[in-house]
């Protein structure tokens, strides 16, 4: 396409992301900035339970001040791990679940616009309890409850669903499901 990234001028760093700000070059010579959230990626899983529920967490986020339903998720924040080691790390840490089958349904960029963070979302099965080890106010607070993926639709529809990772893993799940 043309265009060049220049150099990139950090901004700030944080526990989990840094911001900073690219320069780049556009086809046509002109320069210009813009700022990009450096984020380490993710994980998420939907853990399918043998009646056909999603074990779904609800939990609290900070930037929204409200609690939402989504399925269990975590940052890729150990260097070099395989995303399959940390979603599997994550389900164990979250709800207390270990998957004899962890299924990449997509990889997808979450707002490409300003961050560069890349998600992977599964489809956990053969689920067997195990130790949980929530991480953080948030995790340790949070409740677990199992979700019909049949209702999948109507709570997206009726906004009980709105985390993007959920949705779009969910909805993959239910479609992979529906081939077997």
């Amino acid at each position: 396409m043309g265009f060049k990234k220049l150099g990139e001028r950090p901004i700030y760093q944080g526990h989990v992301i840094s911001l900073a700000v690219g320069q780049f070059e556009a086809p046509d010579g002109h320069e210009f900035d813009r700022d990009i959230v450096h984020h380490p990626g993710a994980v998420s899983v939907v853990p399918l339970l043998d009646n056909g529920d999603a074990v779904m967490v609800r939990q609290y986020r900070a930037p929204l001040d409200r609690e939402i339903l989504e399925i269990p998720a975590g940052k890729r924040d150990v260097a070099g791990e395989d995303p399959v080691v940390t979603a599997q790390r994550e389900l164990g840490e979250e709800v207390g679940l270990r998957a004899e089958k962890l299924e990449l349904l997509a990889e997808f960029l979450n707002s490409p616009g300003f961050s560069d963070e890349h998600s992977y979302t599964y489809l956990a099965t053969g689920l067997t309890e195990c130790a949980s080890s929530p991480d953080g106010a948030e995790e340790r607070a949070m409740q677990i409850e199992h979700v019909p993926l049949a209702r999948v639709p109507e709570l997206i529809e009726a906004r009980e669903i709105l985390d993007a990772k959920s949705i779009i893993a969910l909805l993959l799940a239910r479609e992979r499901l529906s081939h077997r």
